[in-house]
Protein backbone atom coordinates (compact mmCIF):
# COMPACT_ATOMS: atom_id res chain seq x y z
CA UNK A 1 0.00 0.00 0.00
CA UNK A 2 2.77 2.64 0.55
CA UNK A 3 4.50 2.25 -2.67
CA UNK A 4 0.81 3.05 -4.55
CA UNK A 5 1.07 6.13 -2.37
CA UNK A 6 4.96 7.28 -2.89
CA UNK A 7 3.86 6.99 -6.52
CA UNK A 8 1.29 9.24 -6.11
CA UNK A 9 2.66 11.63 -3.68
CA UNK A 10 5.73 11.26 -6.80
CA UNK A 11 3.72 12.54 -9.46
CA UNK A 12 1.37 14.94 -7.51
CA UNK A 13 5.03 16.31 -6.27
CA UNK A 14 6.04 16.68 -10.70
CA UNK A 15 2.74 18.18 -11.31
CA UNK A 16 3.11 20.88 -8.80
CA UNK A 17 7.14 21.57 -8.84
CA UNK A 18 7.39 23.34 -12.57
CA UNK A 19 6.01 24.63 -15.15
CA UNK A 20 3.20 23.30 -17.34
CA UNK A 21 5.07 21.00 -19.63
CA UNK A 22 3.68 19.54 -22.78
CA UNK A 23 2.96 16.18 -23.14
CA UNK A 24 6.24 14.29 -25.15
CA UNK A 25 6.75 11.67 -27.19
CA UNK A 26 7.99 8.43 -25.51
CA UNK A 27 10.63 6.15 -27.05
CA UNK A 28 9.49 3.65 -29.42
CA UNK A 29 10.67 0.78 -27.01
CA UNK A 30 8.42 2.53 -24.15
CA UNK A 31 5.53 3.96 -26.79
CA UNK A 32 2.61 2.84 -24.69
CA UNK A 33 0.57 0.07 -26.85
CA UNK A 34 -2.03 2.29 -29.32
CA UNK A 35 -4.80 3.55 -27.32
CA UNK A 36 -8.74 2.31 -28.72
CA UNK A 37 -10.80 5.34 -29.78
CA UNK A 38 -13.42 7.21 -28.04
CA UNK A 39 -16.95 6.04 -28.75
CA UNK A 40 -20.40 6.96 -27.65
CA UNK A 41 -20.63 7.21 -23.66
CA UNK A 42 -21.86 4.35 -21.54
CA UNK A 43 -25.02 3.91 -20.36
CA UNK A 44 -26.56 3.85 -17.11
CA UNK A 45 -28.08 0.80 -17.63
CA UNK A 46 -24.08 -0.55 -18.72
CA UNK A 47 -22.80 1.16 -15.37
CA UNK A 48 -24.79 -0.64 -13.35
CA UNK A 49 -23.73 -3.74 -15.02
CA UNK A 50 -19.90 -2.68 -14.21
CA UNK A 51 -21.11 -1.61 -11.01
CA UNK A 52 -22.60 -4.80 -10.07
CA UNK A 53 -19.36 -6.89 -11.54
CA UNK A 54 -17.40 -5.27 -9.22
CA UNK A 55 -19.19 -5.17 -6.24
CA UNK A 56 -19.85 -9.23 -6.43
CA UNK A 57 -15.76 -9.42 -6.77
CA UNK A 58 -15.75 -7.27 -3.99
CA UNK A 59 -17.82 -8.88 -1.99
CA UNK A 60 -16.20 -12.49 -2.96
CA UNK A 61 -12.92 -11.10 -1.73
CA UNK A 62 -14.50 -9.48 1.78
CA UNK A 63 -13.44 -6.05 0.53
CA UNK A 64 -15.28 -2.77 1.04
CA UNK A 65 -15.05 -0.09 -2.28
CA UNK A 66 -16.21 2.79 -3.73
CA UNK A 67 -16.89 2.21 -7.39
CA UNK A 68 -17.48 5.06 -10.06
CA UNK A 69 -18.36 5.16 -13.50
CA UNK A 70 -17.38 7.91 -15.56
CA UNK A 71 -18.02 8.44 -19.73
CA UNK A 72 -15.11 9.19 -21.62
CA UNK A 73 -15.45 13.10 -20.88
CA UNK A 74 -15.14 12.07 -17.40
CA UNK A 75 -18.69 13.22 -16.30
CA UNK A 76 -20.29 10.99 -13.24
CA UNK A 77 -22.32 8.04 -14.58
CA UNK A 78 -22.41 6.06 -11.61
CA UNK A 79 -21.34 5.63 -8.03
CA UNK A 80 -21.61 3.46 -4.93
CA UNK A 81 -19.95 3.67 -2.00
CA UNK A 82 -20.29 -0.08 -0.73
CA UNK A 83 -21.16 -0.17 3.50
CA UNK A 84 -17.65 0.05 5.63
CA UNK A 85 -15.86 1.55 2.39
CA UNK A 86 -13.80 4.25 3.44
CA UNK A 87 -14.85 8.11 2.80
CA UNK A 88 -11.16 8.95 1.04
CA UNK A 89 -11.93 6.77 -1.26
CA UNK A 90 -14.92 8.20 -2.99
CA UNK A 91 -12.93 10.85 -4.47
CA UNK A 92 -9.85 8.55 -5.04
CA UNK A 93 -11.92 6.12 -7.18
CA UNK A 94 -13.52 8.89 -9.34
CA UNK A 95 -10.31 10.23 -9.53
CA UNK A 96 -8.78 7.12 -11.01
CA UNK A 97 -11.88 6.41 -13.67
CA UNK A 98 -11.25 10.40 -14.82
CA UNK A 99 -7.69 9.66 -15.49
CA UNK A 100 -8.64 6.30 -17.49
CA UNK A 101 -11.12 7.72 -19.17
CA UNK A 102 -9.02 10.96 -19.83
CA UNK A 103 -5.89 9.62 -21.00
CA UNK A 104 -7.05 6.15 -22.51
CA UNK A 105 -5.44 3.91 -20.25
CA UNK A 106 -5.52 2.02 -17.28
CA UNK A 107 -4.00 3.70 -14.17
CA UNK A 108 -2.37 0.61 -13.83
CA UNK A 109 -0.15 1.96 -16.90
CA UNK A 110 1.23 5.32 -14.97
CA UNK A 111 2.04 3.49 -11.73
CA UNK A 112 4.04 1.06 -13.60
CA UNK A 113 5.60 3.70 -15.50
CA UNK A 114 6.35 5.47 -12.26
CA UNK A 115 7.15 2.63 -10.80
CA UNK A 116 10.02 1.73 -13.54
CA UNK A 117 11.32 5.74 -14.29
CA UNK A 118 10.25 5.92 -17.24
CA UNK A 119 7.38 8.32 -17.11
CA UNK A 120 9.09 10.85 -19.07
CA UNK A 121 5.96 13.18 -18.94
CA UNK A 122 3.52 15.48 -16.93
CA UNK A 123 -0.07 14.72 -17.23
CA UNK A 124 -1.76 16.90 -15.10
CA UNK A 125 -4.75 15.39 -13.67
CA UNK A 126 -3.40 11.65 -13.79
CA UNK A 127 -3.63 9.36 -11.03
CA UNK A 128 -1.12 6.74 -10.80
CA UNK A 129 -2.43 4.14 -9.04
CA UNK A 130 -3.90 0.90 -10.53
CA UNK A 131 -7.84 0.64 -9.61
CA UNK A 132 -8.94 2.61 -13.19
CA UNK A 133 -10.02 0.20 -15.97
CA UNK A 134 -11.45 1.92 -19.34
CA UNK A 135 -14.84 0.43 -20.63
CA UNK A 136 -14.82 -0.77 -23.82
CA UNK A 137 -18.09 -1.24 -26.19
CA UNK A 138 -17.72 -2.12 -29.74
CA UNK A 139 -14.23 -1.54 -29.79
CA UNK A 140 -14.48 2.03 -28.34
CA UNK A 141 -14.23 3.68 -25.07
CA UNK A 142 -17.65 4.09 -23.68
CA UNK A 143 -16.14 5.13 -20.42
CA UNK A 144 -13.97 4.09 -17.54
CA UNK A 145 -14.66 2.73 -13.80
CA UNK A 146 -12.38 3.41 -10.84
CA UNK A 147 -12.13 1.30 -7.95
CA UNK A 148 -10.92 2.22 -4.27
CA UNK A 149 -11.01 1.11 -0.98
CA UNK A 150 -8.23 -1.70 -1.15
CA UNK A 151 -4.86 -1.77 -2.01
CA UNK A 152 -3.72 -1.00 -5.72
CA UNK A 153 -3.77 -4.53 -6.36
CA UNK A 154 -6.74 -5.53 -4.88
CA UNK A 155 -8.94 -2.55 -6.59
CA UNK A 156 -6.97 -3.59 -10.25
CA UNK A 157 -8.41 -6.64 -9.57
CA UNK A 158 -12.01 -5.29 -8.54
CA UNK A 159 -12.10 -3.18 -11.63
CA UNK A 160 -10.52 -5.55 -14.11
CA UNK A 161 -13.54 -7.77 -13.43
CA UNK A 162 -15.93 -4.66 -13.88
CA UNK A 163 -14.50 -3.80 -17.51
CA UNK A 164 -14.58 -7.42 -18.47
CA UNK A 165 -18.47 -7.52 -17.54
CA UNK A 166 -19.16 -5.07 -20.59
CA UNK A 167 -16.88 -6.91 -23.30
Amino acid sequence: MLRPALAALTLAAALTAGSALAQTAAPASNAPPPAPPYGRSVTLAEAKVAAAAAEAEARKQGWSMVITVVEPSGALVFTEKMDGAQYGSIDVARRKAETSANFRRPTSYFQEAVKGGTLNAIFTGALAIDGGELLIVDGKIAGAIGVSGGSGAQDGQVARVAAAALK
